[in-house]
């Protein structure tokens, strides 16, 4: 894998809004620890051209509506940048995307760190560093001419569809709830357009903040006190308009709202 040329390529696709089309062979990544390494250096350019850094982490597929939805079995990690993080309620222009969707998401942010290491985290080691759960609606923008074409390796190089998130507010005291049984729910301009649990993520929400660390430990790099982390959507992604109003809710944990314009 030429891993500049194909950093040069996905940076100039995404950052002309333009359809992400199969990467030439030559410079494709051929693994998912290649494709990891290429999301690296995307991001390095995408910091540099005036995104900020990156400020949380996204899970895609740790569900079964996801993954039947994509036909993505396991899985995928990608960056979340400082400036399309949301707080609570925000707005994002249909224009700005090539095809705007909407998922519907439980998200913790961690007290402590989670570093690199020779021993598998479980859910019960992951536990203690975290410090907030919450609501959060995650942004997705499908900017592939054929996104299974493009390939698993690809996608996690592109963050695998994030277009950013709204964050709903922290909820210090989440550990007397019963995250496996809490319900999400999503609507789009006051109709319910779906609904899940938290057993959905891999039968415990935390279970996929555990495969995260994991998955970091494998690639050497850690997890860091105040990275917030979307564990997955429990209802199928919704493709939204210009007028939409969407608001994702999880009981216990608050709401998200987004108006596109």
């Amino acid at each position: 894998m030429d891993a500049e040329r194909a950093a040069d390529a996905i940076f100039g696709w995404r950052t002309r809004r333009s359809p992400m089309r199969r990467l030439p062979d030559e410079i494709r990544p051929a693994s998912e620890d290649e494709g990891y390494a290429l999301q690296e250096l995307l991001h390095d350019r995408l910091t540099a051209h005036g995104w900020g850094p990156i400020l949380g982490l996204k899970i895609g597929c740790t569900t079964p509506v996801m993954q039947d939805y994509l036909s993505i079995p396991q899985p995928c990690m990608g960056g979340v940048f400082e400036t399309a993080v949301r707080r609570g309620s925000g707005e994002a222009c249909a224009a700005d995307h090539l095809r705007l969707g909407v998922e519907c998401e439980i998200a913790v942010t961690l007290a402590g760190d989670l570093p690199p290491r020779e021993s598998t985290y479980t859910r019960d080691t992951v536990t203690p560093a975290v410090g907030d759960c919450m609501a959060a609606m995650e942004l997705v923008d499908d900017r592939y001419a054929d996104y299974l074409d493009f390939g698993i390796a690809s996608l996690i190089a592109d963050d695998f569809f994030n277009a950013g998130c709204v964050l709903g507010e922290p909820v210090r005291n989440w550990r007397h709830l019963d995250l496996v049984a809490l319900t999400g729910v999503m609507s789009i301009n006051g109709e319910e357009i779906g609904r899940g649990v938290g057993a959905d993520i891999m039968g415990h929400p935390l279970e996929a903040l555990a495969w995260l660390a994991n998955r970091r430990a494998r690639l050497g790099q850690g997890l860091r006190a105040g990275t917030f982390v979307l564990l997955g959507s429990v209802v199928q992604t919704q493709w939204l308009k210009a007028g939409d109003t969407v608001r994702i809710a999880v009981e216990g944990l608050g709401e998200a709202t987004l108006r596109v314009t």
